[in-house]
């Protein structure tokens, strides 16, 4: 490539934070790299998001064990990337989630993305040599599962297409408080290169519509509070309308995917420009609007060679 992506250049160690959202929640983040949330329920502990390896995963624990010495029970996946999974043997949960839609994109597409975001994502993978395989679920479900971690309630959903045809959220009705998986992001660029942007506003939508009290983003700070969970909702509908519309007018218009891109960036650099991984996630996000504009629903595999092929169209 005349020039890498954003991220294999991003080699930077990230600050953790560990932050209560709500009585035993707490969210996991590291300054716009993935998120982890953790809940701790009467009895035991479960986990939203493994991280990208079993390095990344026992850095979840390490904070974990600062709160609570509860055995890790469950471990829910919100979709199927490579970065949010592959972490998985670390918990030693008996117990791992996920919907039935993002583990049958595991069976379609789990290694070509695993091998995409390898290359993609350098730092996120020191210490690949530990993940034993492909993460899968020990239990899925379709619409909605509720798990109780004693008296604690856990309710799993699927609100609706947006980051992927799977995602999925998980709330904790007594704390008022849901864990949104990449539906949601805060002052980070939403990946949209297996997204679903005509869909994503109204998924939000759906989660706005329970009032929540604290959110945990997929990546970005954790959201306390009414009004930066509510800013944080129309933000990430903002980004993702910004790169649909001006993809759209021109690839219905006959331009190119290099026109697009142009577009794009002429809409969101002013907007999104100093958001973390934007610079990363703009290529990808435009191809994925590019390709729903002209009515290609099912988001194309994205592979080590694609992607290759993809940034070259960009380049010129």
């Amino acid at each position: 490539m005349s020039k890498q992506f954003a991220s294999a250049g991003d080699m930077a160690e990230k600050k953790i934070s560990f932050t209560e959202i709500g009585a035993g929640l707490w969210a996991f983040t590291a300054e716009g790299d993935p998120n982890t949330g953790v809940i701790i329920g009467d009895e035991s502990v479960m986990i939203i998001e493994a991280q990208a390896t079993p390095r990344l995963a026992r850095k979840v624990i390490e904070k974990v064990r600062e709160v609570t010495d509860k055995p890790i029970s469950h471990l829910v996946l919100t979709h199927y990337h490579a970065v949010r999974v592959l972490g998985a043997s670390a918990y030693g949960a008996p117990t791992i989630i996920m919907g039935e839609k993002a583990r049958a994109m595991v069976v379609e597409r789990g290694q070509e993305d695993w091998d995409s975001e390898f290359e993609r994502f350098p730092r996120l993978f020191q210490g690949h040599e530990e993940i034993p395989g492909l993460t899968w679920p020990t239990e899925t479900f379709s619409d909605r599962m509720t798990v109780y971690l004693g008296n604690r309630r856990v309710d799993l959903m699927h609100p609706g297409r947006a980051h992927t045809a799977g995602d999925i959220v998980a709330y904790v009705p007594d704390a008022n408080v849901m864990f949104t998986g990449d539906i949601v992001e805060y002052h980070s660029a939403c990946y949209c290169g297996d997204g679903h942007f005509a869909d994503w506003p109204a998924t939000l939508e759906a989660i706005r519509a329970f009032d929540l009290d604290a959110i945990a983003p997929g990546r970005g700070d954790a959201l306390v509070g009414r009004d930066m969970v509510n800013a944080a909702l129309d933000n990430t509908a903002d980004f993702v309308r910004s790169t649909f519309q001006p993809a759209a007018r021109v690839a219905r218009g006959g331009g190119t995917l290099k026109q697009a891109w142009d577009a794009v960036r002429a809409e969101c650099d002013p907007k999104f420009g100093d958001y973390a991984i934007y610079e990363h996630c703009l290529p990808f996000n435009v191809a994925r609007a590019y390709d729903e504009a002209l009515g290609i629903d099912t988001p194309r595999i994205w592979t080590a060679a694609r992607d290759k092929e993809m940034w070259d169209m960009l380049q010129g």
